[in-house]
């Protein structure tokens, strides 16, 4: 099986709806991992599934400090995601623009010739 790249790893990781929750939850800061499982009707020990999946993809730091498990939103795998859905936007964005000048002159040929035969 081929190694799988950053963004690849980081779109996986994004896919399951409780990793992004958790995401969002971390937005508001740094929080322990009990905080992070509080709102969710699953187990810590899947909650910390959740939270290993997303640090292998770079979008959260752990840290332990004493007895606490810290985590924190890492955004720069955030920002590459970013940058390719830019990247592909400005592609489409590209074709739907040449798309529409070829409709309108189209529809203006064909609008211009119905006057012709008049």
């Amino acid at each position: 099986m081929p190694a799988r790249d950053a963004l690849s790893v980081v779109f996986a990781a994004l896919a399951d709806p409780t990793r992004r929750a958790i995401l969002t939850h971390l937005q508001q800061g740094p929080s322990t991992a009990g905080d992070v499982a509080a709102p969710f009707a699953m187990s810590r020990s899947a909650i910390s599934q959740h939270l290993r999946v997303l640090e292998d993809a770079g979008l959260i730091e752990r840290t332990v400090t004493a007895q606490w498990r810290t985590c924190v939103l890492r955004t720069e795998p955030l920002d590459e995601v970013a940058t390719w859905v830019d990247s592909h936007r400005r592609l489409w964005d590209e074709r739907f623009d040449l798309l529409d000048a070829r409709l309108r002159e189209r529809k203006k040929a064909t609008t211009t010739q119905g006057e012709d035969d008049d």
